[in-house]
């Protein structure tokens, strides 16, 4: 796949790039702030085609031996790791994550993909033999049908195999809308799919922006629809999708704290919030962006050590390793990042380390944003109550414990949170009584394995079921229990009005 501006990069429909030339919009490399290349946006026709090929595929996959599926799947994870180095090129180049963080996004998708190698296991429903007389019962998880997803820019390799590797395994087919913003990763993994065997038209691709999301959303033959992506969108897509009789589950936005008590070992909790605050330039819905410190001198130290531990971060772009994190997406979510740390500033808070203008040589037109520290930072600071989603974190102060967890369960959001302490009996309190969905202990990025499942709480996830894991096969499947009988030969049953028991 070229990189130069020429390119336009299109779609995967029945196992083959299709082209639709309507419309498109430009691909930037997010390091130089140059257009790499142009990405063709789909007509509702290509998205319909997409629809249509995707359940003209179902009903010979759907009747593949779990087994036979799962095959499948292990020679993709075989792929995916044969061609990671071009991979994590691919997500540098449009995303501008570092190599190092690139590698550690596709690690934790192929872990998706290695549960999802366990569908005959997954799939096995339940037996009961003799729940009457001569009578048997069970129950067995069947695919919807044709189903999608929407993904973000932040993790285009991650995301989307957090969905299709175990809708896929499950038996359904599937139609990805990844984001337009970096498409190429997304398109070459799907493609890889592909080689390792799926039949064609199982997985189909579509770049594209609104016209492409509403046709997934009202199209009757999509049965599910998944979305990962900001709040306000996750409730739009939330409500059309229910309104459209469709399943959803759609993950929204998040302003993840951390407790930092005054008993924490403080050099690891400095260096744990550096990771989790700046990787990836904060473009993550789980990153740290608040540290709430109890008492001041815990405050004090805290902001101490982390002024100090942030003076060798390197901001930077993604072809160099020794840089600790790259840009941002675009120009414009730079000016908005950068808008919130002058809010901030201007609303009363001490900005201790600015990012505002970093100096990256050779690179004066790419989208970076450095690393930030805010000190004194309020409740009431709409900088505090938005997700500020760049390298940000800030610190507010409070007295008590207590005081914390309820800053944190007043919040609109509950994704992820974690608590720093030596205190077992303050962090078990924490985990029990804290209204957030995904908990750390001393891990400042709770993200669940892929044999669990991810989701937050109250405007962070809309639908009953979080993603991947468990949730995720009964989020792709459903149930249905069958009861039989057969009645010995040549016995007449008399008439029975009354409701078996």
């Amino acid at each position: 796949m070229t990189t130069t501006s020429d390119t336009t990069i299109g779609h995967l429909i029945n196992g083959k790039i299709v082209q639709d030339a309507e419309r498109s919009q430009p691909v930037y490399n997010p390091s130089t702030g140059e257009i790499s290349k142009q990405v063709g946006l789909a007509s509702k026709a290509t998205v319909e085609e997409a629809i249509a090929t995707a359940q003209a595929a179902y009903p010979a996959w759907r009747q593949t031996p779990p087994l036979k599926r799962a095959r499948v799947m292990f020679r993709f994870k075989q792929l995916l790791e044969e061609n990671a180095d071009k991979i994590c090129a691919m997500i540098g180049e449009e995303h501008g994550k570092i190599a190092h963080d690139a590698m550690g996004e596709l690690q934790r998708g192929i872990e998706n993909v290695e549960f999802a190698c366990g569908i005959p296991e997954l799939l096995k429903g339940e037996y009961s033999k003799n729940v009457g007389p001569n009578i048997d019962s069970w129950s067995e998880f069947q695919p919807l049908g044709v189903v999608a997803g929407i993904t973000p820019f932040n993790f285009p390799a991650m995301v989307p195999m957090w969905m299709f590797p175990l809708a896929i395994a499950c038996g359904n087919t599937f139609v990805l809308k990844p984001s337009e913003r970096d498409p190429s990763s997304t398109l070459y993994i799907a493609q890889l799919l592909q080689e390792a065997g799926l039949p064609e038209g199982v997985l189909n691709v579509v770049n594209g922006d609104k016209t492409a999301v509403d046709t997934l959303l009202t199209d009757k033959r999509i049965k599910a629809v998944s979305f990962v992506g900001s709040t306000p969108i996750a409730e739009y897509i939330y409500a059309t999708a229910n309104a459209n009789g469709k399943r959803c589950q759609a993950l929204g936005g998040a302003k993840n704290h951390a407790i930092v008590m005054p008993d924490a070992d403080m050099d690891n909790a400095v260096n744990q919030l550096l990771g989790a605050a700046f990787g990836s330039s904060g473009e993550r819905c789980m990153a740290l962006s608040v540290a709430v410190a109890v008492g001041d001198q815990a405050a004090d130290a805290l902001v101490s050590k982390l002024q100090e531990a942030m003076k060798p971060l390197k901001v930077g772009a993604f072809s160099d390793q020794s840089n600790d994190f790259g840009p941002v997406i675009t120009a414009q979510h730079r000016d908005k990042v950068v808008g919130y740390i002058s809010s901030s500033e201007k609303d009363g808070a001490t900005v201790v380390v600015d990012g505002r203008e970093p100096q990256v040589a050779g690179y004066d037109n790419g989208f970076f944003v450095g690393a930030t520290l805010i000190d004194r930072v309020t409740p009431e600071m709409v900088s505090y109550k938005e997700e500020i989603f760049g390298p940000v974190l800030q610190v507010v102060r409070v007295n008590t414990m207590e005081e914390a967890m309820q800053l944190i369960n007043d919040h609109e959001y509950g994704n992820g949170t974690c608590i720093f302490t030596r205190d077992g009996e303050a962090a078990r309190y924490f985990s029990d009584m804290i209204e957030v969905g995904m908990v750390g202990i001393n891990v400042p990025l709770p993200v669940p394995v892929a044999y669990h499942s991810f989701g937050g709480w109250k405007r962070s996830l809309f639908g009953d079921l979080h993603a991947y894991g468990p949730d995720g096969v009964r989020f792709y499947t459903k149930r249905k229990t069958i009861t039989q009988r057969w009645p010995s030969s040549g016995v007449r049953e008399g008439v029975s009005f009354a409701f078996p028991s």
